[in-house]
């Protein structure tokens, strides 16, 4: 954070003194590392509700109000890219296809991805499959079972390097790898908690985990290298837990069980 706020003070942002609920507005440098059509392009992940999602043929959720929000601070036009695969949205940051999106960070994520400080914090727990033994997160990694999980999916990443005993079964997308628990092909289905319990009640018997195996932390991201463009937007995203931007946009999207990320040191 420290060497952000010194390319911060190199590019040139402007802050607008005594409004402590203002965001900044870029400078020029930052302006065109951000957005370099001239429009701020927002992928929008449909496939996770705590980051997006498509009512009556809108985009909506989380992202799209932090998009908004952010080409209004930098006073450009936003135009909205929606993703149904979380591994296509990551591998089309290398060409350069879209400026900002959200993601669950990874490690595994940051040789394509710069990520901006989390701003939005969710359980990452499991599913359980109706008639299963397991009674808790806790003991999903044991012999003989099988995780379904989203290829490339921050909860997928986390799983293939943490679970010892486990096998984890991945899909090309969500509603792949919920089919993959209702057809009885895994005992356990990992996602955030707010996506689980939605899902649950369509499956009788279905029962979401009370503990947690993580929590995710959602941030803005932006394609690898663009350093300028993520100071301003580390910045905003400071701005936009303090002036009630994100709790608004959580809220408008009625998620359950999803906090604002704590401000950064």
């Amino acid at each position: 954070m420290n060497k952000l706020i010194s390319l911060i003070a190199q590019i040139g942002i402007i802050t607008l003194a005594g409004c402590a609920g203002t965001p900044p507005a870029p400078g020029a440098i930052a302006l065109k590392d951000l957005a370099p059509t001239g429009t701020l392009r927002v992928a929008v992940f449909t496939g996770n509700p705590v980051l997006g999602s498509k009512n009556n043929g809108e985009l909506a959720g989380t992202t799209v109000a932090m998009g908004r929000a952010l080409a209004q601070s930098a006073g450009v036009p936003v135009q909205l890219i929606e993703y149904t695969a979380v591994a296509k949205l990551v591998d089309d940051a290398k060409a350069g296809a879209w400026d900002i999106a959200a993601v669950a960070f990874d490690p595994g994520r940051k040789n394509v991805l710069e990520f901006a400080p989390p701003h939005v914090v969710v359980d990452l727990t499991y599913m359980l499959a109706p008639g299963t033994a397991i009674q808790s997160a806790a003991n999903v990694d044991a012999p003989g079972v099988n995780v379904a999980a989203a290829r490339g999916a921050a909860t997928t990443l986390y799983l293939e390097r943490t679970l010892k005993q486990a096998k984890v079964i991945t899909a090309e997308n969500e509603p792949a790898a919920f089919a993959l628990l209702k057809e009885g092909k895994a005992q356990a289905y990992a996602q955030n908690r707010y996506m689980l319990l939605g899902l649950a009640d369509g499956l009788p018997g279905a029962r979401v985990a009370a503990d947690r195996f993580a929590a995710a932390e959602m941030c803005i991201v932006l394609p690898k290298g663009r350093l300028a463009a993520l100071a301003y937007v580390s910045t905003f995203v400071e701005y936009a837990k303090q002036d009630g931007t994100v709790q608004r946009s959580i809220d408008s999207a009625a998620l359950r069980g999803v906090t604002v990320a704590p401000a950064q040191p």
